[in-house]
């Protein structure tokens, strides 16, 4: 059954319309408390649920953040408030807390006038299909507010930050350290800005941090893994190592060698898992989404790893690693799973993994980034008016086609967005002009086919 409001991480949208009001979101967190306390097994005798809330720094998360309170304190569930911190961090200190519930106010890498609200199950996992049914069907239902002895209570959890910082830096070797080695970090003005370069200094790095100044308009604006030439330009006039940008909430990775080139998801899952397969650590193969780079698969076939592919989504990459036992899985956008060191995709324990596995190699970012050279992959859009058969016979063709004369070294994807009226068509392989020309001309007939 489709679900109204939540869609594949969470609710989001446009602050002030549509679900992200202050009147649904105090009603969301009323709902959400409702099922959350029906589900809350063994409390103790007179404690309530508890539930958890982070948030990123855009400045309608303190409105939000009050109406969550609002509505799960109606609930009679308790919260505990960290104020800005990225996403897996709430996933992290959900458990740590022992918390029924945790949630994150952002839009990750959207303006800042975007908003949404993410959950996790107190496993610090994202919140099943039959949760988020249950949480949609109390929304349709009165909104009562239990007597005043039974009302949940709110208090802040002044430590959560040093508590995520020495988490992070637990997944990294004690017998290593980053001395001598100097850093960029973009913090993209969001939820990492005051716990990312922490880390990175106390393992003993030279640290350079830009995009940490959040003023709660200036969210991802030009700086971070959606906007890298920021950091690609401060490697470079620093004379840096390498840089690291994160997204607004910190579940998204890239990273610049020390010539200025970026290295995407792809490239950084790649490296990981050679780290992981060299020690013989790599626990069954690797995960990535249809929008995975060819090359990353062939390259990962040359040393015998396997690779599955899921939907495009982190929830569908972490349920195949589920579905296979795998550990390891990523998106090229730069959303990494390390399942063996966290229940979700971090930013900063990704950019980490990547450290390890340079500092067992004992070669540079640039060495290793340039032992996985991503195909051409071209994308285009095309705008429909009405839903489209993709199996259509003249679009089917032209698909073919193109499969043939790429003749093995290289795919065709087609597929509609989840979000708009357009038809994604992407061409990948090795020879750059023709895979742009086979796009050109499969974008051409389903244009056609459109009208």
């Amino acid at each position: 059954m489709a679900k109204q409001y939540f869609g594949t991480d969470g609710i989001r949208g446009k602050v002030g319309e549509g679900a992200i009001t202050p009147d649904f979101v105090m009603r969301l967190g009323y709902a959400a408390g409702r099922v959350l306390s029906s589900r809350a097994g063994n409390l103790a005798k007179g404690a309530h649920p508890a539930v958890l809330i982070g948030k990123d720094t855009r400045i309608s998360g303190y409105m939000l953040e009050a109406a969550l309170e609002a509505g799960l304190s109606a609930a009679g569930v308790d919260v505990l408030l960290t104020g800005p911190m990225p996403t897996p961090a709430v996933a992290y200190l959900t458990r740590a807390l022992r918390a029924q519930a945790g949630i994150v106010i952002s839009a990750s890498h959207n303006p800042y006038d975007d908003n949404g609200i993410k959950f996790f199950s107190s496993l610090g996992a994202k919140l099943d299909d039959e949760i988020e049914h249950a949480i949609e069907a109390e929304l349709d239902k009165p909104m009562q507010v239990m007597e005043s002895a039974k009302l949940g209570k709110a208090r802040r959890i002044d430590d959560a930050a040093g508590r995520y910082v020495e988490f992070c830096k637990s997944t990294f070797p004690n017998h290593l350290d980053l001395r001598g080695l100097k850093i960029v970090l973009d913090c993209a003005h969001g939820a990492t800005y005051h716990v990312a370069p922490p880390v990175f200094h106390e393992l003993g790095a030279e640290v350079i941090a830009i995009g940490n100044k959040p003023d709660g308009l200036n969210i991802n604006e030009q700086v971070g893994s959606t906007h890298p030439q920021a950091l690609q330009k401060a490697v470079v006039e620093h004379q840096a190592d390498l840089g690291i940008a994160f997204d607004g909430d910190g579940d998204r990775v890239m990273m610049v060698d020390s010539l200025g080139n970026l290295l995407d998801g792809d490239q950084l899952l790649y490296i990981i898992a050679l780290g992981l397969y060299a020690k013989g650590k790599l626990k069954g193969g690797v995960a990535g989404t249809l929008m995975t780079n060819l090359a990353l698969e062939h390259a990962l076939q040359k040393h015998q790893i396997p690779f599955a592919r899921a939907n495009v989504g982190d929830r569908y990459v972490l349920e195949l690693l589920n579905q296979k036992n795998w550990k390891l899985g990523g998106e090229n956008s730069g959303h990494i799973l390390t399942l063996d060191k966290h229940t979700s995709g971090d930013a900063i324990i990704a950019a980490l993994q990547v450290l390890h596995a340079l500092a067992d190699s004992g070669k540079t970012l640039t060495e290793m980034g340039a032992s996985l050279r991503l195909y051409p992959q071209v994308l285009i859009n095309v705008t429909t008016k009405q839903k489209l058969d993709l199996k259509h016979a003249d679009i089917q063709a032209a698909v073919t086609l193109a499969e043939a004369t790429l003749n093995g070294s290289g795919r065709v994807l087609l597929r509609a967005s989840g979000t708009e009226p357009k038809i994604r068509v992407m061409v990948e392989g090795q020879d750059g002009p023709l895979v742009q020309k086979l796009a050109e001309d499969i974008a051409a007939v389903v244009k056609k086919s459109a009208q």
